[in-house]
């Protein structure tokens, strides 16, 4: 298992990846309704801070395996959320 420190790190890079995704396919693409985009930059804002938040405090009662196990699917469930949500944004 990574430490806490690396696993904060990979959470805000790939969260700030999506942003500027996200930013750069509204100012690139003249389609993009700007209230979409901010709901999504919101969304992806929250769910950086919220498995922030998760990685430095677990779950009492469950192993720690098994607990950066789930969290590492479920924010992986997110982010595939995140980039179908920027795809459909531009089409």
């Amino acid at each position: 298992m990574a430490s806490k420190r690396v696993l904060k790190q990979n959470v805000k890079s790939i969260c700030n990846d999506l942003l500027s995704e996200c930013v750069a396919a509204y100012l690139y693409s003249g389609r993009i309704d700007a209230e979409n985009s901010s709901a999504l930059i919101k969304s992806i804002v929250d769910i950086r801070n919220d498995f922030v938040s998760r990685i430095d405090h677990p779950e009492p009662g469950m192993k720690a395996k098994e607990y950066y196990s789930q969290l590492s699917h479920d924010f992986s469930e997110h982010i595939y959320e995140v980039i179908d949500q920027i795809c459909n944004l531009c089409e």
